[in-house]
C-alpha cells in the first residue's frame, strides 16, 4: 500500500514537467541523488538504482552511472548551494579579457561612424569636409 501511494506521488510530481521518458528518468535519478544526500548515503550507481527501483521507476542503466561518476568525490552541498557552480569562472575570466579589448573596439566603431556620416552628408547638399 505504501508503494502504491509513493508511485502516485511520483506520477504527480512529474506530471506536466517531464514530457518524455528520458526526462522522467533524468528527473528520477536527480531526485534519487537528493534522497541519498538527505539520508547521508553514498551516491553510487547501486544506491541510485535502489532508490529509483524502490519508487517503481525503471531507468536506463547509463543514468545512474552518469550521475554517480559526475558526482564522485564532489561536495554536493557546494554544487547545490553556490549559484553558477561549475561554469562561473571561465565566463568571468573571458569577460575580464573582453572588457580590456572593448575600449579599443569602441574607438574603432566611432571612427567608422564619423567616416560614414561624412560621406553621406554630401548627398544632402552638406559639405563632406572632416
Amino acid at each position: 500500500e505504501a508503494g502504491t501511494a509513493l508511485n502516485a506521488s511520483v506520477d504527480m510530481a512529474f506530471a506536466g514537467i517531464a514530457t518524455n521518458p528520458a526526462q522522467v528518468e533524468d528527473m528520477a535519478v536527480s531526485l534519487a541523488v537528493l534522497i541519498l544526500k538527505d539520508g547521508e548515503k553514498e551516491i553510487s550507481k547501486a544506491n541510485l538504482d535502489a532508490v529509483t527501483a524502490a519508487v517503481g521507476i525503471k531507468v536506463q542503466p547509463y543514468w545512474s552511472s552518469l550521475f554517480a561518476s559526475l558526482l564522485e568525490e564532489k561536495d554536493l552541498d557546494e554544487i547545490l548551494l553556490k549559484p553558477g557552480f561549475g561554469g562561473g569562472a571561465a565566463p568571468a575570466a573571458a569577460a575580464g579579457g573582453a572588457a580590456e579589448a572593448a575600449p579599443a573596439a569602441e574607438e574603432e566603431e566611432e571612427e567608422e561612424e564619423e567616416e560614414s556620416v561624412g560621406g553621406a552628408a554630401g548627398m544632402f547638399g552638406g559639405s563632406s569636409s572632416s
